[in-house]
């Protein structure tokens, strides 16, 4: 599938500002599942280029600086991707998990175990993976990591405006509700108890039934390591398999290592803040 995406962000403030220095992760990767075929970054105001280094997840950051004075920052970025469908993916081995299974060696991967800033490992998030497997046994590492996603989207509701970008994985299991970030770092909690390797992927989702007047925007999934094979999106939101359809920019150990746009300025406090995503399939030229 061709995928066009324009992520466009602007800050209104409500004075002037000045050295105005951020930070953008926002190109889509290019892996086993998808191709970025073309990316654009556009900032309004700018004098120089921005610049880009690999940050320690692996992802594309570039940065950039504004030290004169300005009332309006823009950020716009317009992507190309390729993604693979998924009946021309490799099938996923499975790799048992029962009582008598060997675990597999996630040394390399300890940070995807531990506890992170929006993810810390509670009792609360043990007592809810017992719960899971008292009803649904363990079999092997991919079906486990789906029953616990799958438990997640059973006993959450979709609530936007319900948390904010500072809930953490623990409050949003008490409240049952929340937006896809929320649904992600439960899932990333249950599954770091139950000993699954996981972590937070940031992207966006076509979704070819969108209304005319449905406001689209960012999304978030899981990936789950699956040793020797490699790592899997699982989207507790919706309950699938990430599939052609999500378009993966960057993946951390929780949202923390992988906002969309972070930065610091000086000078009056922002008056507005508009986000505006598109996400378009394009059809190939015939000739």
């Amino acid at each position: 599938m061709l995928l066009r995406v324009v992520h466009r962000t602007t800050f209104v403030y409500s004075g002037p500002v000045r050295d105005s220095f951020n930070e953008v992760r926002l190109r889509p990767v290019d892996d086993d599942r998808q191709r970025c075929n073309r990316f654009d970054l556009r900032v309004t105001p700018l004098r120089a280029e921005p610049r880009d280094y690999e940050d320690y997840y692996g992802n594309r950051v570039y940065y950039f600086d504004v030290p004169e004075s300005h009332e309006e920052l823009v950020i716009e970025t317009d992507s190309e991707v390729q993604t693979l469908a998924n009946l021309d993916r490799p099938s996923i081995p499975l790799i048992p998990t029962g009582p008598n299974a060997k675990p597999p060696a996630l040394e390399l991967h300890a940070e995807y175990l531990a506890e992170s800033h929006y993810v810390p490992l509670a009792f609360e998030l043990w007592r809810e993976v017992q719960d899971v497997f008292a009803a649904t046994p363990r079999s092997d590492l991919w079906s486990d990591a789906v029953a616990l996603g799958n438990h997640v989207y059973k006993t959450f509701a979709y609530r936007p405006n319900t948390t904010g970008v500072n809930t953490i994985a623990t409050d949003a299991l008490k409240q049952r509700m929340g937006v896809c970030q929320d649904f992600a770092h439960v899932m990333l909690g249950l599954c770091r108890q139950a000993g699954i390797a996981a972590r937070y992927v940031s992207g966006y989702f076509f979704n070819d039934l969108r209304r005319p007047d449905e406001i689209e925007a960012s999304h978030a999934w899981v990936e789950v390591l699956i040793p020797e094979f490699g790592w899997v999106g699982y989207d507790p939101t919706h309950a699938r398999i990430a599939d052609e359809r999500y378009v993966k920019i960057a993946a951390g150990r929780d949202y923390s290592d992988i906002r969309p746009i972070s930065g610091t300025y000086r000078g009056a406090p922002t008056r507005d803040l508009r986000v505006e995503v598109s996400v378009r399939e394009i059809t190939p030229a015939t000739s």
